[in-house]
């Protein structure tokens, strides 16, 4: 075994995906998947009274593999202006007989390729993957709980995994060697992850060391606490491991704050600033102790003063699909809807989760509609594809996205059936595609901060420095 983290997925709610036809949406109106709405968009055929009538971008119809030979970029959806790393990964030229399979053909050789493989292969589909994709998923989840269920099938060789690249990363740290992590298409990267790059966060720790020095106070407490978010590149996890510091996840993450907080003055949150502030005020955390650190800036942007009184220190990153959510949504939502109830995730805007009725996880957000009496209405902020999909799933009650344009999750957007079949059928032929690989160098401290972080499960942690 190559990590030791020996945790049970008690804690997870981890299912088994079943192929799921569309179901009525309240009133028997037929909700479609979000790329069979798309494409009727595309031809003007929209129909039924779905409120989801455009798209944020007409690229959304095109095949994925149109933007792999294009100039570099996150894709259309809602990373699309979001500026691309010079040395992000690049996906080859798909092979032109997956390009022109029909959608009966990809799913007979996706099927044949599974039946093949059997227990030698698991496929991970994550909560924001396309429905056309998900279908062939053996776990359906958030990407923690993706990795941890992949530990559960240890005949498989190959862990196909239907999410974005740290996601894969984070797979294989978990992974035994002898398991393949492949990402289907080497494009879908997370412009939030990419907001916080190793040397960035390099020279902002050693710009605080200058400031804050690197002695504990009297309560043994280090000037300053890493922590990143799960949305992150293996090299910020390890960066974590390495300085005292932890990852966390939208679930646990006041969970984790409390942990900084007794092992350091203040706390480095990063890449998403929008769930560190949201995280931080829910603790009682004043916005005057909040700094923003812009990496671009000279000491961030950031006055000494406020850096010295303060006790959070956000990364300026965010997630580019859950900007979208605005407080007029919401308004307009309470006005067509007088007993809607409005969850957003906490990758939102800090005024959007005042104004909303709760904020949690993907996996809170399930929880909640399951466990709603049936006629209840719900709108929801997060990624469309989960929504759409929840909507199907419980037409018991009404659930809609707050956003009424389609605009999802850019990168996840290029996982494609076609890419699908392509691995698979290579698998079957002996060759590996898109291997996903980090460095134990890198994986080696990632996992330290990792099994802190699994440590720290609400409810789970008891206050204390062992």
């Amino acid at each position: 075994m190559c990590n030791g983290l020996g945790v049970a997925l008690g804690s997870f709610a981890v299912g088994e995906s079943q192929k799921r036809k569309p179901r009525p949406f309240a009133g028997d109106k037929e909700v479609g998947s979000i790329d069979e709405t798309i494409q009727l968009i595309r031809i003007g055929e929209q129909q039924g009274s779905s409120s989801l009538n455009a798209a944020c971008s007409s690229g959304l119809a095109a095949n994925p593999w149109d933007f792999d030979e294009m100039a570099p970029g996150y894709g259309p959806g809602a990373s699309m202006a979001d500026i691309l790393p010079a040395g992000a990964p690049r996906q080859g030229t798909l092979p032109q007989e997956y390009r022109h399979a029909s959608k009966q053909e990809l799913d007979l050789r996706i099927r044949t390729a599974k039946q093949s493989l059997g227990e030698r292969l698991v496929i991970l589909g994550h909560f924001y993957q396309r429905d056309e994709v998900i279908r062939y998923a053996d776990f359906v989840g958030d990407s923690f709980q993706l990795a941890q269920a992949a530990k559960s099938r240890p005949a498989a060789e190959a862990i196909v995994f239907c999410g974005v690249h740290f996601m894969a990363e984070t797979a294989d740290m978990l992974s035994r060697p002898d398991q393949a992590v492949i990402l289907p298409n080497l494009a879908a990267g997370c412009s939030m992850a990419d907001m916080a790059d190793i040397d960035s966060v390099i020279d902002c720790w050693e710009e605080l060391e200058d400031i804050f020095g690197s002695a504990r106070d009297g309560d043994g407490r280090a000037p300053v606490v890493p922590v990143t978010y799960m949305n992150s590149s293996a090299a910020l996890k390890a960066f974590c491991g390495e300085h005292g510091g932890v990852v966390c996840t939208s679930s646990n993450a006041e969970t984790v704050l409390r942990w900084a907080f007794e092992r350091g003055q203040r706390v480095l949150f990063f890449p998403d600033q929008h769930l560190g502030r949201n995280t931080a005020r829910a603790m009682g955390i004043r916005l005057e102790q909040m700094s923003l650190w812009d990496p671009h800036q000279a000491m961030g942007g950031c006055d000494m003063q406020t850096l010295r009184n303060g006790r959070v220190i956000l990364w300026h990153g965010f997630c580019s699909v859950h900007k979208r959510f605005t407080v007029e949504q919401i308004r307009l939502a309470r006005m067509r809807h007088p007993d809607v109830r409005v969850i957003v995730h906490p990758e939102c805007t800090m005024e959007v989760v005042d104004a909303a009725d709760e904020s949690g996880s993907t996996d809170l957000i399930r929880k909640r509609i399951e466990a709603a009496a049936p006629g209840s209405t719900f709108a929801i902020g997060t990624e469309i594809n989960l929504v759409q999909r929840l909507a199907n799933e419980h037409p018991e009650q009404t659930i809609f996205c707050l956003d009424s344009i389609i605009c999802p999750c850019s990168t996840m957007y290029r996982i494609h059936p076609s890419y699908l079949a392509w691995v698979l059928e290579s698998l079957e032929r002996g060759e590996v595609r898109n291997r996903i690989t980090v460095p134990e160098a890198i994986a080696q401290p990632a996992r330290i901060a990792l099994e802190r972080m699994l440590r720290l499960q609400p409810g789970n942690y008891l206050s204390g420095r062992a």
